[in-house]
């Protein structure tokens, strides 16, 4: 199969896939559900048949909020394990390049400063099935693996958590680095500096009010989710 110069991107529904539409890339294609269904190969297959893509960069699948994949597994198995598994088998049998969007809710989250090549222990369900779809992107060589943090521009919320540190970068940013970013190959951190999210919202909004996730989550909470993007900054070669 003679490949296009296409992007095609599943998800274009989503928070993110949004955003990214609103780049107006050239090539890129956003197909809504009902022309690929990533739950079903030859939905998937007969998709790739006729649009001939390049690249496939995969944001679909169960997000928000976290307690859907408490509520319902079997939709959180299909959609972000099994889909995925599905899409990097048909990548695989028409050599297209696969870019996964994965979370850094895969590290540990207790000691922070996370390298790509750290011990991975999900806290959540949520990020458990991210890590499934990421099991079957790593079987595939000419695959791509981002675990990035980010988040929706304004900052929506009135208080901000003080103990928690993280990566965050505004989901705008992302969008406007992504043809340079799917260049890219193997697993790679994208975020922002490493700050609390207090400190990441106070640059934006100065009336944002401090609050501890301890005091919400009591003792059991994950703190230290920041990951090392030391890799991911020498690739771009630009400041963020």
């Amino acid at each position: 199969m003679k490949k296009s110069n296409k992007i095609l991107v599943t998800g274009g529904s989503g928070r993110f896939g949004k955003v990214l539409q609103k780049q107006n890339f050239k090539n890129f294609i956003f197909p809504k559900k009902s022309l690929l269904d990533i739950t079903n190969l030859h939905s998937i297959k007969s998709f790739i048949r006729k649009t001939k893509p390049k690249i496939i960069i995969h944001l679909a699948g169960l997000s928000r909020p976290l307690s859907l994949h408490d509520k319902d597994p079997i939709k959180s198995i299909n959609l972000n394990i099994i889909g995925t598994a599905n899409l990097v088998m048909v990548c695989k049998k028409f050599n297209i390049k696969f870019v996964y969007f994965s979370s850094n809710y895969v590290y540990p989250g207790n000691k922070g400063n996370y390298k790509e090549s750290d011990p991975l222990l999900p806290g959540s369900k949520y990020a458990w099935s991210k890590l499934g779809g990421e099991a079957a992107a790593q079987i595939y060589s000419n695959s791509l693996i981002l675990r990035i943090c980010m988040t929706e521009k304004p900052f929506v919320h009135k208080k901000a958590l003080t103990d928690v540190y993280l990566n965050f970068i505004f989901q705008d940013e992302i969008a406007a680095m992504i043809p340079k970013i799917i260049r890219m190959k193997g697993t790679i951190n994208v975020g922002g500096p490493t700050r609390t999210v207090y400190q990441f919202a106070k640059k934006y909004n100065p009336n944002v009010k401090k609050i501890s996730f301890k005091k919400i989550k009591g003792r059991l909470y994950k703190k230290r989710m920041s990951m090392n993007i030391s890799k991911f900054l020498k690739l771009y070669k630009k400041k963020i």
